[in-house]
């Protein structure tokens, strides 16, 4: 059955050219073409995007390129050649937004930069994503999202207590960045939409990564002290974190006392309820770790279904400690019809998560699977057919 969205989507008629690689440009620009823009992907003829290469390969076809890139159009073209160099320009004069995540300096130096596209396209939303940002004393440094997650406070906070430092195992550098692009870029192209007047969009992961950090951040301002890692458990309420039960861990989070009295309750604790230890969210967090001794001495009796089925029946907040394979193939995952089937340029049908984006019930579509390099060099460029077979992969 045809998505009702299918044409009408909210950026319909809006172009975007993105000049980048791996995650954090080429997230930010599928974000604004699930939301219907033409994205037309630069690549290197040779190389393409750097994620072509990253397995599990299929056939050839990389998976991980395959998640970030649905809904676009692939053209290549050698920068660094006065003919291909040209060519993005023209194509550039067509846009609506430019998306590219190079390190500062390098557009410029290709002739591509914002002062030398904007004389051609005063309207133009440029968006820039780096790991520090287009001016200041670190402007120039290279960064990758574990050294971003290093730099920006994310390794203090994450881990167990006293434990090195680890990483968020999901690339948030990398996507925080990409949400806040997609979100300014729309909103600049709204202004230059009023003004006629475009504007240079200047995003940074450390920026991004301190910007989702909020809790953190006040944390310091308002005692002066560092936030410290805590595990799963919460700075300022208890219970809130993974515990263990008879037959592993799960997630319960009590987080006023409202829950607090639920849990009690179908602990049959209510002395629970006049412990001056607990008798308020901050007192609990206070005294978590008694806390979770107490809660987890009861969980070891039974299983972590017994205690999931018992909580959800009080309504108090909790999960299972899923693997991926669990949550992809949970009810409610199915129910919003998230996972989608996806037919890679070989041939190859496999899965992907779709758009997570409802829009007054409807998802959003998979208009089209990720590009093969190159595919689309005749219909955009005007290449030969020889030349575009040549390019495709």
């Amino acid at each position: 059955m045809t998505n009702p969205i299918q044409h009408a989507l909210p950026l319909q008629g809006v172009r975007v050219i993105e000049i980048c690689n791996v995650a954090a440009g080429p997230y930010c620009a599928m974000l604004l073409a699930d939301m219907g823009a033409d994205v037309i992907k630069i690549e290197h003829p040779e190389t393409g995007d750097t994620l072509r290469s990253w397995p599990p390969i299929s056939a050839g076809y990389s998976e991980n390129f395959a998640s970030l890139n649905r809904n676009k159009r692939s053209v290549t073209l050698d920068l660094k050649k006065t003919e291909d160099l040209a060519r993005a320009l023209d194509l550039i004069d067509t846009a609506d937004i430019l998306i590219e995540n190079n390190r500062p300096g390098v557009m410029d130096r290709l002739g591509l930069g914002y002062e030398a596209v904007r004389e051609r396209n005063p309207q133009l939303v440029y968006c820039s994503i780096s790991a520090y940002g287009q001016t200041g004393p670190r402007a120039s440094e290279g960064g990758f999202d574990l050294t971003l997650q290093a730099m920006s406070g994310i390794m203090s906070v994450t881990g167990e207590a006293g434990g090195p430092p680890v990483k968020c195992g999901v690339p948030i550098a990398d996507f925080s960045a990409g949400l806040y692009a997609a979100f300014s870029a729309i909103c600049a192209l709204q202004q230059a939409s009023a003004t006629c007047k475009g504007t240079h969009v200047d995003i940074s992961m450390l920026g991004a990564t301190l910007g989702i950090a909020a809790l953190q951040t006040s944390e310091f301002f308002g005692s002066g002290r560092d936030p410290v890692k805590l595990g799963s458990a919460h700075p300022r309420n208890a219970p809130y974190q993974v515990f263990a039960c008879r037959d592993g861990y799960f997630g319960m989070a009590a987080g006023n006392n409202a829950l607090w009295r639920a849990v009690c309750g179908v602990m049959a604790r209510d002395e629970w309820l006049v412990d001056s230890r607990f008798t308020s969210p901050t007192l609990r967090a206070k005294h978590q770790a008694e806390l979770r001794e107490l809660l987890e001495t009861e969980f070891i009796r039974e299983d972590a279904e017994t205690w999931l089925m018992r909580f959800r029946a009080a309504g108090v907040p909790c999960a299972p400690i899923n693997n991926y394979s669990d949550v992809l193939a949970d009810e409610q995952v199915k129910h919003m019809q998230w996972v989608q089937p996806l037919t890679l340029p070989n041939g190859v049908e496999t899965r992907t998560f779709a758009s997570p984006i409802r829009l007054s019930g409807n998802n959003l579509p998979i208009r089209s699977g990720p590009p093969g390099l190159g595919e689309h060099n005749m219909e955009i460029l005007g290449a030969s057919e020889e030349s575009n077979e040549e390019f495709v992969q």
